[in-house]
């Protein structure tokens, strides 16, 4: 009975499929894909009736291969049918490993029958096992070509690949449960004919249209091929090695099996939690089977959603180092920008955890190189540390401390228009490899974008100030109006003096008078901020540090523990009133951040002809977005009853001397300003002779 149900059964899918291959030929159109398809048929065809006049043979089992070949070949001719042939190579990896399991198949289905009876149980499983890898590696072929193909020419393509479909899935089905040796195996094996049957009308209504099969594939879908084939041989081989394992086979056959079982199981153990080894095989397949190392469509749209990310609280600096560290796989990096007075200077971090030198806080060295890297050059460190780099790229100045930095790899810059907004400093990933042309050219396009966002923040943040000081200018039009009416008040006062003195009561008026003039004027100046003027600016002198900074330590002694540490005897070039302004408001912004049992120091330092007067406290420290953005601006303050104009006058006032003024901080570590003023004449002499004695 089983017998004559399979005759029939194949006969049905023999004859059905014959009459969609005659339908074919009226129309037919001469095109690759379409003599294919007719060659599908024909082996479908001859596939079914073998299959049912001759099961279980040598010639069945090779004509169902061949007919698995042809439909494969035409999945192939169709992923490599637009833009005039060309394909991804990691495409055609997933089809030439299909087509070598099919060669597999042919070898075993050939030598099974020649084979002892030994060896035939083994040969046998292998393929059924064989089987089983072409049904799911031909499964994933028509869902990642119809899935990434073009929707104007997934119509014409529906049909035929649900035919397709139908017969790999009934395969995938059959060929598990015979695996499996379940006797509901042999029924589904019976029914097959029925299945082929089923399928031909879908092959019937397709148009042999070649002009509408022009299918294309993307760089994920290749990844999805290649990671879902794996998976499946994984476990096809694994299944194998297990079926071999099982028969009762030569000695030499299961010494390979078992050291294939014990080689792929060391290898996945150190793919899977291993960060390097996943990166190395990233690299190798994007270097060996694609024609691009990026997908540029995702990584630009990667790029531009992170810049983009607004609602975030992570500051726009950090977001573009991210953006860039996404690129590269890369750990941690950091942003270099001058700011609004052209000193360079860390405007934001991402993921960055080691302190810098006190040289890349304050991008000392930049000078000479940044003028060139508005030629858009991305930076190699590597290439610069070995000398292996172009005779361009290592004739560029870069700075001591940017090479000696180990960890850094890779210096991007931020060019807007032909000049340099930005330094973008990678670390490198756990792979460390030399750049390529694609990097080069991705990097510098990705460089100019950020470059555009990074610009119109700074735009937006200097029309900010701009109407900040047009509110200031406004208040202060108002206060000068009160002070008009004080002044009138105070003139009547003084012209009435000389008349009305004698008279007690009119005293007893103007002093009234006075106290409520002299509470106005302390109320007008609690609502504007003191602002350093250019004009009556004294010149520059030699500035004794000692008394000056016991002075400004002794006006903050009554609020908090002020220490002065170091050698304060030593001699500056500055402005004495302006010096001890600027170090004024340090010192009281160093007292209100610091808690009451924690001191703040005042240390006092000198080295090649400069002086150092560092303002340290223990607060709650501040970030490098707040530093690059916040700390400097006028009229930005974190303190309720602040005017923010502490910090912009200090700098003001030290850059105005010749100096420096930098700072170092992070969040829960408290703060560092230094003072950099040049020493004296008389005293860099006077260091010199104590060096030389």
């Amino acid at each position: 009975m089983n017998s004559l149900l399979a005759f029939w059964s194949h006969a049905l899918g023999a004859v059905a499929m014959a009459a969609v291959l005659l339908w074919q030929l009226r129309g037919w159109v001469a095109g690759p894909a379409q003599k294919l398809l007719l060659g599908g048929l024909l082996a479908t065809a001859t596939s079914a009736w073998l299959g049912g006049v001759m099961g279980g043979t040598m010639l069945a089992a090779n004509a169902e291969t061949a007919r698995n070949l042809i439909w494969v070949a035409m999945l192939y001719v169709l992923s490599s049918a637009g833009e005039g042939g060309a394909r991804q190579q990691g495409v055609a990896l997933v089809y030439g490993a299909v087509a070598l399991v099919l060669g597999a198949q042919t070898l075993v289905d050939s030598l099974a029958p020649l084979a002892p009876a030994a060896d035939q149980l083994a040969l046998d499983a292998a393929g059924i096992v064989l089987r089983t890898i072409t049904a799911a590696g031909a499964l994933i072929l028509v869902h990642n070509l119809y899935g990434q193909s073009a929707a104007a020419s997934r119509a014409s393509m529906r049909l035929p690949m649900l035919g397709l479909a139908m017969l790999w899935v009934f395969d995938l089905n059959l060929y598990t449960l015979q695996a499996l040796q379940l006797p509901l195996g042999q029924t589904l094996s019976d029914l097959k004919g029925v299945v082929v049957a089923l399928a031909a009308p879908c092959f019937a209504l397709t148009r042999p249209d070649s002009a509408a099969w022009r299918p294309k594939l993307s760089r994920a879908a290749t990844f999805q091929s290649l990671s879902l084939l794996a998976i499946c041989s994984y476990f096809a081989i694994m299944a194998l090695i297990a079926a071999i394992l099982r028969a009762e086979t030569v000695d030499w056959l299961r010494n390979l099996a078992v050291l294939m079982l014990a080689a792929m199981t060391v290898a996945l153990a150190v793919l899977l939690p291993s960060r390097r080894a996943r990166s190395w095989t990233r690299v190798k397949i994007a270097k060996h089977f694609f024609e691009h190392r990026y997908d540029y469509r995702t990584e630009w749209l990667r790029f531009a959603a992170t810049l983009g990310a607004g609602g975030t609280k992570e500051p726009l600096a950090a977001r573009i180092v991210r953006a860039f560290a996404d690129i590269l796989e890369a750990p941690a990096g950091l942003l270099l920008a001058p700011d609004d007075t052209g000193r360079f200077t860390v405007a934001g971090t991402w993921h960055w955890d080691d302190r810098l030198p006190d040289a890349a806080v304050a991008g000392q060295g930049l000078d000479a190189l940044w003028p060139l890297l508005g030629e858009g050059r991305v930076l190699e460190l590597d290439a610069q540390r070995h000398r292996w780099g172009s005779s361009a790229d290592l004739s560029l100045p870069l700075p001591e401390w940017l090479l000696a930095e180990e960890n850094l790899w890779v210096g991007v810059p931020l060019v807007h228009g032909d000049q340099a907004v930005g330094l973008v400093l990678l670390t490198a990933p756990e792979l460390r490899r030399p750049l390529d042309w694609e990097d080069f050219d991705l990097l510098r396009t990705a460089g100019r974008q950020a470059a555009a966002s990074l610009a119109e923040a700074a735009a937006e943040q200097r029309l900010s100030e701009a109407r900040r000081f047009d509110e200031f200018n406004r208040r202060f039009a108002f206060i000068l109006h009160d002070v008009k009416n004080l002044v009138s008040q105070l003139t009547l006062i003084a012209r009435n003096a000389e008349r009305h003195a004698h008279n007690p009561e009119w005293r007893a008026d103007m002093v009234a008078t006075l106290k409520s003039s002299v509470g106005k004027m302390n109320e007008l100046l609690t609502r504007l901020a003191p602002a350093a003027s250019p004009q009556g600016r004294q010149p520059l002198q030699d500035v004794e540090l000692r008394p000056l900074l016991a002075s400004c330590v002794a006006a903050q002694r009554g609020r908090h523990d002020v220490r002065l540490l170091g050698n304060g005897g030593i001699e500056v070039i500055g402005e004495q009133s302006g010096l001890e302004q600027a170090i004024g408001h340090l010192l009281a912004n160093a007292v209100d951040a610091s808690p009451p049992a924690e001191p703040v120091s005042v240390r006092v330092t000198h080295s090649g002809g400069e002086a150092r007067i560092e303002i340290s406290d223990h607060g709650p420290g501040m970030d490098a977005d707040f530093i690059a953005t916040r700390l400097f601006a006028p009229f930005a303050s974190t303190k309720q009853n602040g005017f923010g104009i502490g910090a912009y006058e200090a700098r003001t006032l030290i850059h105005a001397m010749g100096g420096r003024l930098t700072v170092e901080s992070r969040p829960g570590a408290g703060a560092r300003f230094t003072i950099t003023l040049p020493v004296s004449t008389a005293e860099a002499a006077d260091i010199s002779e104590r060096l030389i004695a």
